[in-house]
C-alpha cells in the first residue's frame, strides 16, 4: 500500500474504483432533481448540529409556527445570540428545512422592523426530517418487541375482505376503505417491528466479545422469542396467501369504488401522497412480503434464512466460549485489560501504549498549509477532500530549500483590477437604487421598492433620525454623491407605509418625502397604517 492509500495488484486501484463510483453517484444526483431534497438532512451532520436541533425543535413544538430570529432566540434562552440564530435560520432555509414567511410585517420603528422582518415557517420536508431525527434519538439501544398479534389480525382482515368482496354486489365503499386502512396500518406496524428486531439481533448476535451473561440472554431471546415469531409467520402466511389470491382479481374494482366514494385531497397544483392501501403498488408490496414474485424469495423466506444465520452465529459463539473455558486461546480478557490501561493513561502514555501494543506509529505530517481561501470542515474525510499540492523540491529531494535565482516581486495588477471592478459595481448598484428612490418619490406609497432601494431608504431614514432632536417636527438626510434627499415630517395622525421586496415598513404619525439632493423633496408619502 503506497503513501496515497492506493492498493496495487490484480484488483486494480481502490481509489480509482471509489472515484468511479462517486462519479456515477454524482451523475445520478445531477440527473435527478429529487435527490436534492436529501440536503434537508445536512443539519444533522454538521459540527453545530446540537444548535440546529434546538432551533428545529422550537419550530416543531407548535403547529404553523411563524417565528423570527428574536422569537427563536427568546425561546432558546441564553444559549445563542440573535445573530447566530439568524445565521442558522437562513442556512436551514437554504437546505429546505424552513421557508420564508409571507406574512406582512408591521413595525412601529426601524429597530422593530429589523427585529421582525425575516420570519420563517417550517417546511413539510423539514418537519418530516426532524420527526425522524427525534425518533432515532429517542429510540433506546434495545430489542424492539415484534407485534405478533398484528399478523393474526392481518390474516383475519384479509380473509373477511376477500369474503365480503366475493359476495353479490361486493363490499360497500366506505366499509372497504375502513378495512383497507386498518389492514395496512396493522401490516405496516408488524413489518416495521420485524425489521427493527432483526436489525438489533444482527448487531449483537455476531459479536465475538460476549460474556457468559450476555450470551445466555441472547440465547434465550433467539431460541424462545425468535422461534415464536417464525412459527407465527409460518402459521399465518398460507392463510394470507390464500386470501390475497381470492382478492387480487377484484382489487382494481374495489379501489375504484373507494376512490369514487372518497376522492380525498385532489388539488390541481399540489402533489398528494395517498394513504397506504389506496394504490395497487401498495398491494403489490404486501403481496411480495408473502409471495416469491421475482425469484429472489419472499420476506417470509428471508425471515427463515435470517433466523438460521442467527442460530449459526449463536453456535459459533457457544463454541468460542467452550474453547476459552477449556484453556483455548481467547484475547477477550487481555483486550479488556488493555482498554482499562488506555482509560487511565494520559495523552503521551496512551500514544506509547498504542505503539507498544500494536506496533503502529502516528501519522507523519509534511507541515504543508492548505488553501487559505477554502474553509474545509473537520467532518470532511481526507479521502474525499481535494489533495494539497506538494512542491517538487520537497517531493523529489525532501528539502524545502529553493534552487535557482530569486523570483521577482509578485504582480498585484489582477487583484487591483478586481477590487476596482467590485467598487465600480457597488457604486453602480447604489446609484441605481438612488435613481429608483427619486423616480418613486412622487408616488412612494404606490410602488414596491427593490431590496437595494429599501436598504438605501432605511439608511437615509436612520441618518435623519440620528440627527433629529427630541420632539422634532421635521428631519432630513442628504447624500450628495448619490443625489438623493429624504425628509421626515411628523403628522398629527395616521402614518405612512413604504412597501419593499423584503416586507413593508410602517411609520406611525410620520410622512416621508424623497427627492433630489439639490431640489425640493417630492410630496409626502402618506397612506393609512
Amino acid at each position: 500500500m503506497d503513501r496515497e492509500g492506493r492498493t496495487s495488484g490484480a484488483g486494480g486501484s481502490v481509489r480509482e474504483e471509489s472515484v468511479a463510483v462517486e462519479d456515477g453517484l454524482g451523475a445520478l444526483a445531477g440527473g435527478d432533481a429529487e435527490l436534492e431534497r436529501l440536503a434537508a438532512y445536512t443539519y444533522l451532520t454538521v459540527p453545530e448540529r446540537a444548535g440546529y436541533l434546538a432551533v428545529m425543535r422550537v419550530f416543531t413544538s407548535t403547529l404553523l409556527a411563524d417565528l423570527s430570529a428574536h422569537d427563536v432566540a427568546g425561546r432558546l434562552g441564553g444559549g445563542a445570540s440573535v445573530e447566530t440564530v439568524a445565521t442558522r435560520l437562513a442556512q436551514l432555509a437554504q437546505w429546505g428545512n424552513l421557508v420564508l414567511s409571507s406574512r406582512p410585517v408591521k413595525a412601529g420603528s426601524i429597530r422593530e422592523y429589523h427585529r421582525v422582518r425575516s420570519r420563517y415557517q417550517l417546511s413539510a420536508l423539514g418537519e418530516r426530517v426532524q420527526r425522524q431525527a427525534d425518533e432515532v434519538l429517542a429510540s433506546a439501544d434495545a430489542a424492539r418487541e415484534v407485534s405478533r398479534e398484528l399478523l393474526a389480525l392481518v390474516a383475519r382482515g384479509l380473509g373477511e375482505l376477500a369474503a365480503a368482496e366475493g359476495a353479490p354486489g361486493g363490499v360497500e365503499a366506505r366499509e372497504g376503505l375502513e378495512r383497507v386502512s386498518t389492514l395496512f396500518a396493522q401490516f405496516g406496524e408488524f413489518a416495521d417491528s420485524v425489521r427493527d428486531f432483526y436489525a438489533y439481533l444482527g448487531q449483537v448476535i455476531f459479536r465475538y466479545d460476549l460474556d457468559g451473561a450476555e450470551f445466555t440472554g441472547f440465547k434465550e431471546l433467539l431460541l424462545d422469542y425468535t422461534e415464536t415469531i417464525t412459527d407465527d409467520v409460518t402459521h399465518f402466511a398460507p392463510q394470507i396467501r390464500d386470501a390475497l389470491d381470492r382478492l387480487w382479481p377484484a382489487l382494481p374494482g374495489l379501489l375504484a369504488r373507494i376512490d369514487a366514494a372518497d376522492p380525498g385531497l385532489a388539488p390541481a397544483e399540489v402533489r398528494v401522497r395517498r394513504s397506504r392501501g389506496r394504490a395497487l403498488d401498495d398491494w403489490a408490496g404486501l403481496r411480495a412480503w408473502f409471495f416469491d414474485e421475482g425469484g429472489e424469495g419472499s420476506q417470509v423466506d428471508q425471515l427463515r434464512d435470517a433466523t438460521l444465520r442467527a442460530l449459526q452465529a449463536l453456535l459459533a459463539n457457544a463454541k468460542r466460549m467452550i474453547r476459552a473455558s477449556a484453556g483455548g486461546l481467547s484475547r477477550h480478557r487481555d483486550l479488556l485489560r488493555l482498554a482499562g490501561w488506555f482509560d487511565q493513561a494520559d495523552d503521551q502514555a496512551a500514544h506509547d501504549l498504542f505503539v507498544a501494543a500494536f506496533g503502529l506509529y502516528g501519522a507523519r505530517h509534511l507541515g504543508l498549509a492548505g488553501d487559505a481561501d477554502r474553509d474545509v470542515p473537520a467532518t470532511v474525510s481526507w479521502w474525499e477532500d481535494e489533495p494539497i499540492t506538494v512542491p517538487v523540491a520537497l517531493r523529489d529531494r525532501g528539502s524545502r530549500a529553493s534552487r535557482g535565482r530569486t523570483s521577482g516581486p509578485e504582480d498585484y495588477t489582477a487583484q487591483r483590477d478586481r477590487l476596482r471592478r467590485e467598487a465600480e459595481e457597488q457604486t453602480r448598484r447604489q446609484r441605481a437604487a438612488a435613481a429608483e428612490l427619486r423616480a418613486a418619490g412622487p408616488d412612494l406609497a404606490g410602488v414596491r421598492l427593490s431590496e437595494a432601494a429599501m436598504r438605501l431608504l432605511l439608511d437615509l431614514l436612520a441618518r435623519a433620525l440620528a440627527g433629529a432632536g427630541p420632539g422634532f417636527a421635521t428631519a432630513d438626510a442628504v447624500d450628495f454623491d448619490l443625489d438623493v434627499r429624504l425628509e421626515l415630517v411628523r403628522t398629527a395622525g395616521g402614518g405612512s407605509v413604504v412597501r419593499g421586496a423584503e416586507g413593508d415598513l410602517e411609520l406611525d404619525r410620520m410622512a416621508v418625502r424623497v427627492g433630489g439632493a439639490a431640489g425640493e423633496p417630492a410630496r409626502a408619502s402618506e397612506e393609512p397604517a
